[in-house]
Formats: C-alpha cells, structure tokens, sequence
C-alpha cells in the first residue's frame, strides 16, 4: 500500500527459535516445539520484532519472505495457485483481490477475531477467504506552505484540480498502485465522464511520474519539486512529523484533500493448498489481536480495522481516519481493470 519507511525485508527474512527446548538451571518454561510458517507480502511490510517473537512462544516460526508490490506479489500467488511456495499470503488489497479469489488462490477461513472488527470491513471477504488486515486512503496532499507563500487558496474539491493541473503530479495507474487508486477515484466520481476529466487533466498541464516516490520525493515541493500537488496517501502528514530531521518540528507542512480520497483495505488469505494452514490461521489471528492491530500505525502507516485498537497521536491529531472516502465493487473493478487503463493510456497519450 504505501511507504515511508525503508523497506527493512528483501529476499527471505526468517527468525527462528535460538533458545533450547528446556533449561532446568533457570527455571525457563519449555519451548513448544516449532512448526514453520511461511508467508508471502509486499516489500513494505514491516511490524514491530514482538509480532514474530510472540509467535514463537506459541509455536510458530514465522518465515516471511517479501516480492515486490501487491501487483507483483498477487500475479505471483495467481501463478502459484493451488500449489503455494507458502501458507500465507498478506498485502493484497481491494482493487486485486477479485483476481486472486477467481484464481482459487485462497481457502475459506473465518477468523474468531473478526467479531472484534469494524463492520464495514466484513462486506468483502469473498466468502471468507480474504481477512481484513488493515486499511488506508490514498488521496490528493496538498503543499500548504507553498499556497500560503504564494496568497493563493488550495483546491477544494475533485472538480477545481483541472484548473491547478499544472501544479499536480499523480502517478501512472498502470505501474502504481496510489496513481490506480486515483483513476478509480476519478471513476467513481464521474463515472462515464471520467476520461474527459483526464482529459481537462492533461490540457491543464498534469504531470505523470512512474512510481509514487518519484511523484513524492522528487517532484513534490517540499522536496525539492515544483508540483505543490500530489498524489499520495492521507497518512503522509503524520508521516512528516515521525521522520523529520528537525524534532522542533511538531505540525506538518502539508494536508490532505479528503474529497479526493479511494480506500483501500488489505487483506491475509490462506493459500490454497498450504503444508500448514492450521499454522496460517494462527498467524492471521495474531494479525488481528489487539496488540499487532495497535502497532501497524507506525509501522506501515495505515490504520487498523479492528474496532478497539486505539491510534498513536499523532494520527489521531493529524491524519484522523477519512470518512468520505470513495471505492467501486470489487467486481467492477476486476470486469473493467483493463479498459480503464486502456483508455487512460490513450487519453493521456501513453
């Protein structure tokens, strides 16, 4: 989904038990014996050591190994299906995971945790082979020390951004995922219309870049860019604040466009055919529980879904959840994925 941490993961990443089964001397309690899961994510995944520690002392051995994007990681899990490298899979999100479930990717599970969950996550489990793990937006940030040097006022709406074209840069939906969010928000506002917007877009002087960090780190003002406008996510100011440089700095520079915003909701799915989906349930119910629920925030930089977990402050102060965010079904999104992005591709001359 998003990124401003260093991806920590690359390849394999794997933890195993390195105390002995039994140490009578100290009076440790024993290690359950171990039995190995393996799951398959994106290269942003990171949470905190205690997710794979705890696992430990219930037995599991987690064994993560991370491919790509979500794109990446669910055309492979599309390849593999029915015969998985894994047990598990985390990070695809709404916008693919009607390809995956058509694949037969996952098996059913229903989690005992999901009773903890906000409901609106429950709507699209794909008869239970997709778990709600986490959701965020991906929405239009707005550089407002720029408009306030320049005594101009931002955007306030989908609509008025053609007529500031020239000070936004949004990403190729054919090879990001926030620039697909986008065209998919730009769809579910305008409908049929949505290519003379893009059109009004690409007259106005829209700049596409390839990768959200180009669109973030290189073009975007406060970097150094020239586009005060951007598509990112509605967790970039809170993101500001927790690595910058500069600790005296306690508010960001920027803000989000929430009429702007596309939710996306990542999900975890046993893999059909899975060594050790006993083991891959486990997992899944630890993603769920209170305490990993509590710790993705600051870690991935999106927010959890279980109804009880409490938000670090400075999202509550400074990216509080969206709650006028857009999406399309699942399966319009699947039936005409490859059409949009056709047409996109023409109406931007791509």
């Amino acid at each position: 989904m998003f990124r401003f941490i260093a991806v920590i993961m690359s390849g394999a990443f794997v933890i195993t038990a390195c105390s002995s089964p039994t140490d009578s001397s100290s009076g440790a309690q024993p290690t359950p014996d171990l039995q190995t899961v393996r799951m398959i994510t994106h290269e942003s995944f990171v949470l905190s050591p205690s997710f794979v520690e705890d696992l430990l002392t219930q037995g599991i051995d987690l064994e993560i190994t991370s491919t790509g994007d979500a794109g990446t990681l669910t055309a492979s899990a599309i390849l593999a299906a029915g015969q998985p490298t894994a047990d598990l899979l985390f990070g695809i999100d709404n916008t693919l995971a009607l390809r995956a479930t058509d694949e037969n990717v996952f098996e059913p599970y229903t989690s005992p945790e999901l009773t903890n969950l906000l409901p609106q996550f429950l709507q699209d489990t794909q008869d239970g082979r997709l778990t709600p793990i986490d959701f965020g937006d991906v929405c239009i940030n707005i550089d407002d020390t720029w408009f306030a040097e320049q005594a101009t006022s931002a955007p306030a709406n989908l609509e008025q951004l053609p007529e500031v074209a020239n000070l936004l840069v949004v990403q190729d939906p054919a090879t990001s995922s926030p620039g697909l969010a986008f065209l998919l928000a730009t769809v579910a506002r305008f409908g049929d219309e949505w290519p003379a917007y893009w059109e009004a877009l690409r007259d106005g002087g829209v700049t596409v870049a390839g990768s959200w960090t180009d669109a973030y780190y290189t073009q975007f003002t406060p970097s150094g860019g020239d586009r005060p406008l951007v598509v990112s996510y509605a967790t970039s100011p809170a993101a500001e604040i927790v690595f910058a440089e500069d600790t005296s700095i306690t508010e960001p520079s920027t803000s989000v466009l929430p009429d702007s915003c596309y939710r996306q909701v990542e999900y975890a799915g046993v893999l059909a055919g899975a060594e050790n989906s006993t083991g891959a349930q486990a997992v899944i119910d630890a993603m769920l529980s209170r305490k990993v629920q509590e710790d993705i925030p600051l870690n991935m930089f999106v927010y959890p879904v279980r109804a009880d977990a409490t938000l670090p402050e400075v999202f509550s102060n400074f990216t509080p959840v969206i709650t006028n965010s857009t999406s399309l079904p699942p399966n319009q999104v699947s039936e005409q994925l490859a059409s949009l992005l056709d047409t996109w591709g023409t109406v931007m001359n791509r």
